[in-house]
């Protein structure tokens, strides 16, 4: 009878031993499959953003193979609902893959808002963004899948209806778009609207500020390098009026 139970104990063990191991190979070939997605929809559109081919030049010396994913624990988020309609609205043709391996990644990533995290001390981002952002890394210091000290690759999200404030950071920043619209104001200029498969690409130190309307925003954003440097907002008169308009908008 001891022996049938030290047996039974024995195979529970094993087994999830090969659950976890199932789990683990399961996640490798989701965040791989996804990481490879956003490279193949860059390596398309090279030629559409400086920032593409710059970003480009950076990832084809990385090893990205499926072996270099770590195993890092996923973290889910308060904000599930508002990731997964982002997700959801993701409907231009060539985007679909991306959105595809998104779905299948999505429980294995680690969600984290940022909560002035990277911005230097005594800057206000605005509540809108303190109250829906979110983004996860599946490259750089501690990404769901690869390392990389000095350069990030993840998705970027923002809830309806938020003001994220006219800010600027060392690294050089380039964003695929994947939401149907979003509202940009690069540097000094006029407001533009973007729309999904479009590039915004930011220079170092370049200002940029953007805007969200009645859908959720959602990005893949990169970071080239000065990764660790903290963003500094900086300040528009409009900042008050931008605001107060979403707000009525959102409540109207």
């Amino acid at each position: 009878m001891c022996d049938r139970d030290n047996h039974t104990v024995l195979a529970d063990v094993i087994s999830k031993e090969l659950r976890v191991l199932s789990m683990l190979e399961e996640k490798r070939t989701y965040v791989h499959a996804l990481t490879h997605e956003i490279i193949n929809f860059l390596n398309i559109n090279r030629d559409k953003s400086i920032g593409t081919r710059l970003a480009l030049e950076r990832l084809v010396a990385m090893d990205l193979s499926m072996n270099q994913i770590m195993d890092t624990p996923a973290v889910g988020t308060r904000h599930e609902n508002v990731l997964s309609k982002a997700i959801k609205e993701i409907n231009k043709p060539e985007l679909l893959g991306i959105a595809h391996a998104l779905i299948r990644a999505k429980k294995y990533l680690a969600w984290r808002e940022d909560n002035n995290n990277y911005y230097q001390h005594g800057d206000d981002v605005g509540k809108q963004y303190k109250t829906c952002n979110l983004h996860t890394l599946l490259i750089g210091p501690d990404a769901c899948g690869y390392y990389q000290p000095d350069f990030l690759l993840g998705i970027f999200i923002l809830g309806p209806w938020t003001f994220y404030r006219d800010h600027r950071h060392a690294a050089p920043e380039l964003y695929l778009n994947l939401s149907e619209k979003s509202n940009w104001r690069l540097g000094t200029q006029d407001w533009q609207e973007y729309p999904a498969g479009s590039f915004v690409w930011n220079e170092a130190e370049s200002v940029h500020a953007t805007q969200v309307y009645d859908e959720p925003f959602i990005s893949v954003f990169i970071w080239l390098e000065n990764v660790m440097a903290p963003c500094v907002t900086f300040p528009v008169d409009d900042w008050t009026i931008i605001e107060s308009n979403l707000h009525r908008k959102a409540n109207s």
